[in-house]
């Protein structure tokens, strides 16, 4: 079954994008969630006047997102956590966390824009990406270190 999102749904694709998906996935929770619409071809039609007329802005909102991923260049983030003497954290190091990190660098972006392999429960190192844009993906690297 096709059809066009109306938003970015992680592991599925962008905003305007044209997947395929299983049929029950798409009638019973993408289309009544109001997250997708049928790729009819009138839609099809209506999606691709819309995407050209609004290439201009897109192109804008992509060099934006570069911008904001030169800008970060090869920072390093240092995140505090309370921890045992094991170095295992009590809890996890959260997306919401690196985000206010992030807020304090001077760098507004979204927490669910972040995400990263596996959990962040031990001190140490860590590769986080940042998904700026469908086409610009920025890693950083975050260190958990004991308060």
């Amino acid at each position: 079954m096709e059809i066009i999102l109306k938003d970015d749904i992680k592991g599925l694709g962008y905003k305007d994008d044209v997947v395929t998906v299983k049929p029950g996935y798409g009638r019973n929770y993408l289309i009544p969630q109001g997250l997708a619409i049928l790729a009819t071809e009138s839609n099809k039609k209506v999606l691709a006047e819309n995407l050209k007329q609004a290439s201009h802005k897109a192109e804008k909102v992509k060099t934006e997102a570069e911008a904001i991923a030169n800008s970060i260049g090869d920072l390093e983030l240092s995140i505090g956590a309370k921890a045992g003497e094991s170095g295992k954290i009590f809890g996890a190091v959260t997306a919401l966390q690196i985000a206010d990190s992030l807020k304090a660098k001077g760098f507004d972006i979204d927490r669910r824009k972040i995400s990263f392999s596996s959990d962040i429960k031990m001190l140490g190192e860590y590769t986080v990406l940042l998904d700026l844009h469908k086409e610009v993906k920025k890693e950083i690297t975050i260190k958990v270190v004991e308060e």
